[in-house]
């Protein structure tokens, strides 16, 4: 005897469950429990379709199958009112095979429903080793890995909200100094007294200071949120430099810093993010305005070499870092919010930044004393091929 399941539309996931006619369909849609015969590779066939006591599932119908073996039939088709017997046998035989398939999926739909309610901490039971227990285990696997993306998710969602924490509390100083120097200068202004100008160079330091804090808040969320939202298109380094050290000159000038660079006269372009390498790169010159001695040097140092990959250098004679307190920077990643301070020794959150975005674009970022007593920072990757409309510039002094 064999047995073909079928759903409450008659559609059986076995292959080789028989096909139904129309008329069969009908019947048995209306509530009837149809038999038949048939002929099969010259044997006779007498197939039985029962209806189930339960309305729903993959075996809402059996079909009962019993192929005459070659030779004189040794049994008959009886008519309708004598069918009864035959349809409670294999009604109870069915029940008998699949009772406890039923019982033991109902026990899994149960588990996995208990594990949504639990936040998929409860873990899904795994029992037995046939195709149940092949689909309890990977219930269980993506429980594992739902439990993996929430925790990840989590964790992200906690270091941004630490960093916005954090850089809000940061904000409140630099802003409560600018209030501080434009109010006298209204005072002075006032009273018809000359604008101080240590005031004004305060206040704009400050202002500088707040800027760069919310342009890493905004290129940290964009690295936070993963490589998908990583822009990838070509970008050249010399204009980057470039638009870099003017927005940076202000500063320098008013704390007596000489900022320089040194490009090629053929531009240096890689495939990247512009506003997050324009971001790193701020970052690191930034640092070496903000703590440089008076009177200091900042350098911006761009190379390319004949294996195809650029060098870009950011050079100061400003105190520099220990190599210690290198070591650790580095390590930290961005959510290092600890060293987040205007310290010298400190160098801030600018160098996780500066870092995360050397990782996602496959680059290098070295930090080493200079030779000048300072800090050398230095970005090293692949660049892209030298583009043959492209004319060679007069290099930047």
């Amino acid at each position: 005897m064999l047995y073909f399941p079928y759903d409450a539309q008659l559609t059986s996931r076995n292959p080789r469950a028989p096909a139904l006619t129309a008329e069969v369909r009908e019947d048995a849609l209306e509530g009837a429990t149809v038999a038949w015969r048939s002929e099969l590779d010259g044997r006779r066939v007498l197939d039985l379709l029962v209806r189930m006591s339960w309305d729903e599932g993959p075996c809402a119908f059996v079909l009962a199958r019993r192929v005459e073996p070659p030779g004189p039939s040794p049994f008959f088709l009886p008519p309708l009112k004598d069918w009864s017997l035959l349809v409670s046998i294999v009604v109870a035989a069915v029940v008998l095979a699949l009772g406890p398939v039923v019982r033991r999926i109902r026990m899994l739909t149960e588990d996995v429903r208990a594990s949504a309610r639990s936040g998929y901490e409860q873990p899904v039971s795994v029992r037995g080793h046939d195709e149940i227990a092949d689909l309890a285990r990977a219930f269980q696997e993506a429980r594992a890995e739902i439990q993996a993306r929430m925790a990840q998710q989590e964790a992200r969602e906690q270091g941004l909200r630490d960093f916005l924490a954090n850089t809000t509390h940061d904000v409140m100083t630099p802003l409560t100094v600018l209030q501080g120097n434009l109010s006298a200068m209204q005072q002075r202004l006032s009273r018809g007294e000359p604008v101080n100008a240590a005031e004004v160079s305060s206040a704009m330091s400050e202002a500088h200071y707040m800027a760069s804090l919310v342009h890493n808040l905004t290129a940290a969320t964009r690295l936070e949120a993963g490589a998908p939202h990583v822009q990838r298109a070509p970008v050249d380094l010399n204009d980057v430099i470039a638009r870099v050290l003017g927005r940076h000159q202000p500063i320098a000038r008013q704390q007596r810093i000489s900022l320089e660079s040194g490009v090629p006269a053929t531009p240096v372009r890689v495939l990247g993010d512009v506003t997050l390498i324009e971001q790193a790169i701020s970052n690191v010159v930034g640092n070496g305005v903000r703590y440089g001695r008076e009177e200091g040097h900042v350098a911006v140092v761009l190379e390319s070499t004949r294996e195809g990959r650029f060098v870009l250098r950011v050079i100061d004679d400003g105190p520099g870092i220990s190599e210690e307190e290198r070591a650790r920077i580095l390590e930290r990643g961005v959510r290092g919010n600890v060293a987040r301070t205007r310290a010298p020794e400190g160098q801030g959150l600018g160098l996780h930044i500066a870092h995360h975005v050397a990782q996602v674009h496959g680059w290098a970022l070295t930090l080493n004393p200079s030779e000048y007593g300072g800090l050398e920072v230095c970005f090293s990757g692949e660049m892209l091929a030298p583009d043959k409309d492209s004319a060679p510039r007069a290099p930047h002094a």
